[in-house]
């Protein structure tokens, strides 16, 4: 059966987990945080779901939303710009601080799931930088005759992982066993906290915790009903980084000069699509030398680039030397500088003999409009 966009409604989460990058996140939501030298974190849940046909997409947003709608727009960079349906921007209507719920927050929103006619609905986060088909989670939903089904990965558990979910099944796929935030080391099936559930049936659960005064989705649903509903998982084995730290940050940019990272996330059947700027293509001065790095367009590189992730409009000045950096939008990096190990957010401005270095486990990070 074919993921038809008036059978799935999508839901994206835009602000959780934003405690564990504050530093990123300080003027901006999750889903606003650059990626890859042209993107947003939202781009891949919102292009995962209008690739497998959803057509009705809700952001959340708690706070800091500013840089977000402005990306977003109306939606038409993902055809999400329409009359009937479309992109919805969901604002809070509670205390901002609530918005940690997801409880809480799927009651807050309560009418728009109300007022859709969809008879599922699609919920993800914007932490997790993936290219999966919905459409292969739908299918196995039905086949299974499922409840809900919970998109899992197998792999280590990250240390800074908040509340992970580790799930077990039986021969048939079922969930037979849910651990929140279990002291476990070594491979595990994982949570990835994204969801394929019937629109009543959550809208039942969320009213059954309210009623209860149980807030935790996690452990009051998912943990909590396993018993009583077919839960079932569906295993991706592709790409996925889970952005915990600034660290997992600077990764997850790094991993893209890998061949097989690219192909696997820049997907040509699945494109990722985001809100486009024009820009000239960059220009190599006299004597610039560039190895091993993704450059975006608009840049201007006088100096040398090693392996680094250089975002639209950087400049890189006459003498410096950067390795192993992320570099985000209309940075300026003066001359006679040299970073290594460094994240530079946009409009920073680098003056001239700087030298800066971090390390690959704990990156120096400049915030958004600094001057150095």
């Amino acid at each position: 059966m074919i993921m038809r966009g008036n059978n799935v409604m999508g839901i994206i989460f835009s602000n959780l987990h934003e405690n564990l990058i504050s530093q990123l996140t300080e003027l901006r939501t999750m889903g606003a945080v650059p990626y890859g030298g042209r993107y947003r974190l939202i781009d891949f849940p919102l292009s995962n779901m209008v690739n497998s046909g959803i057509n009705k997409v809700g952001v959340i947003t708690k706070s800091n939303y500013q840089s977000l709608i402005d990306h977003l727009g109306a939606g038409k960079a993902w055809d999400l710009s329409r009359q009937r349906n479309g992109l919805f921007i969901l604002p809070p209507f509670m205390d901002p601080n609530d918005y940690a719920n997801r409880v809480k927050t799927f009651n807050a929103i309560m009418p728009f799931l109300k007022n859709s006619n969809e008879e599922y609905v699609m919920i993800s986060d914007c932490d997790v930088i993936c290219n999966i088909d919905y459409q292969k989670v739908f299918e196995k939903h039905l086949e299974n005759n499922a409840d809900i089904t919970l998109v899992y990965k197998r792999d280590q558990l990250s240390a800074k992982l908040q509340e992970p979910t580790v799930l077990s099944f039986d021969a048939k796929g079922r969930v037979n066993d849910v651990l929140v935030a279990p002291a476990i080391t070594g491979s595990c099936s994982y949570y990835m906290n994204m969801m394929l559930i019937k629109r009543e049936l959550l809208m039942e659960l969320v009213k059954k915790c309210i009623a209860k005064n149980t807030m935790s989705f996690k452990r009051d649903i998912i943990q909590g009903e396993y018993k009583n509903l077919n839960i079932y998982g569906y295993e991706f084995k592709g790409f996925a980084p889970v952005i915990t730290t600034v660290a997992d940050y600077f990764n997850a940019n790094m991993s893209l000069k890998s061949k097989e990272v690219r192909d696997d996330l820049f997907n040509g059947a699945r494109p990722i699509y985001t809100k486009v700027r024009d820009d000239m293509p960059t220009k190599y001065g006299l004597g610039s030398k560039v190895s091993n790095s993704l450059i975006g367009n608009g840049c201007l590189i006088e100096g040398e680039v090693d392996n680094c992730v250089l975002f639209k409009g950087v400049h890189i000045g006459k003498g410096t030397k950067v390795s192993n950096c992320v570099i985000m939008q209309d940075t300026k990096v003066g001359e006679n500088c040299s970073m290594s190990y460094v994240i530079v957010d946009k409009d920073v401005i680098i003056r001239d003999g700087k030298t800066l270095a971090g390390q690959p486990s704990y990156p120096v990070y400049i915030s958004k409009l600094s001057v150095v």
